[in-house]
């Protein structure tokens, strides 16, 4: 089979791998379409802290189960299936808790063990989930990057009610503004970014209000407006200070960032506005309500993607996800 591999740090190849066999609990995936996320990029270049090398890449991957391992029902086999990259241990504390995304042994398929760019991909049979044939083979990869947006808000609580503020109109930016639109019900989504093409698509997306801080500050252009619901999605350490600063008194503020920078907060800022303060990693067993959202039509994958590519072409594709974000967003990689 034919498989994207980082060997190590700047080295992306296409490999032929022998046809890997599912342990006792694994489905086998002939994976049909993945999609690429910018954690794949950072693995590439050395700058994802949790990659172990070398790898088969991807996380965003769908296809039908086409082999099953020990213990699994074979009735099974020609699931068209998403892929739930989290794979925890379950008996740990924050497994027993509902948050296997934190699990004290986590591994994410596509960065500890090996990913959906690949003709064939090995899964726990209980993160292959079941799809609707209402949701194409096409946009089926694209049930992960909900579950992202979806893990932030189940903390966030929106409410109608709410002044949203998110930060950044990439890819999950953009999937956050989906979520709190079409979910929630949201009525006023405000999203900032330094790109006219990203808030292009975040209007596009659902967003209400697009403000360019460039060249002015956000807080010049707010109008004294105090958001009450802030979701971090471009992930710069500057921006945690700017959002206490802007945030309405007890507002929910999220954030989805890995930067190891540090930024400063004095407890009296936060305290003072009685803010709650969230971070959110992967997901926690979403799949399910992403999957749902998107047969009930309240959610609009179709609307993310930008071009799509042969898996032939990875090098291409990660170049232009990478080097071109006024014109990219989603890309889609067709695997068979």
């Amino acid at each position: 089979m034919k498989s994207v591999v980082i060997e190590r740090p700047g080295s992306l190849t296409i490999e032929t791998r022998p046809l890997p066999q599912p342990a006792a609990g694994e489905v086998r995936v002939k994976v049909q379409y993945a999609s690429i996320c910018g954690s794949d990029v950072h693995i590439w270049h050395g700058h994802n802290p949790f990659a172990r090398y070398p790898r088969v890449i991807g996380h965003e991957f769908f296809g039908r189960i086409d082999a099953v391992g020990e213990g699994i029902d074979s009735r099974r086999i020609g699931e068209r299936v998403a892929v739930d990259p989290v794979v925890s241990c379950g008996h740990c504390y924050p497994c027993s808790v509902g948050r296997p995304n934190v699990c004290s042994e986590l591994q994410v398929i596509g960065v500890h063990r090996d990913g959906g760019f690949s003709e064939y991909a090995l899964a726990p049979a209980d993160n292959a989930w079941p799809l609707p044939e209402s949701i194409p083979d096409t946009l089926a990869s694209l049930v992960e990057p909900f579950t992202i947006a979806a893990n932030i808000t189940a903390f966030l609580q929106p409410t109608a009610n709410d002044i949203a503020l998110i930060y950044g109109a990439g890819p999950m930016g953009l999937t956050a503004i989906q979520v709190l639109k079409g979910v929630y019900g949201v009525q006023q989504v405000i999203v900032v970014d330094r790109l006219p093409e990203r808030l292009a698509l975040a209007q596009q997306n659902g967003a209400d209000r697009m403000i360019d801080n460039s060249q002015l500050p956000l807080d010049a252009q707010l109008d004294g407006i105090k958001p009450t619901l802030i979701i971090d999605a471009a992930c710069h350490p500057s921006i945690l200070a700017e959002a206490v600063a802007l945030a309405s008194p007890a507002a929910r503020i999220g954030l989805l960032g890995f930067s190891g920078e540090p930024c400063t907060l004095t407890q009296q800022s936060l305290t003072s506005k009685e803010l709650s303060l969230f971070t959110s990693r992967l997901n926690s067993k979403r799949f399910p309500q992403v999957i749902g959202w998107i047969e009930q039509g309240l959610l609009q994958p179709e609307k993310l993607v930008t071009h799509t590519f042969a898996l032939s072409e990875i090098e291409q594709a990660m170049t232009l996800f990478e080097k071109q974000p006024r014109h990219c967003c989603k890309v889609i990689l067709k695997v068979d």
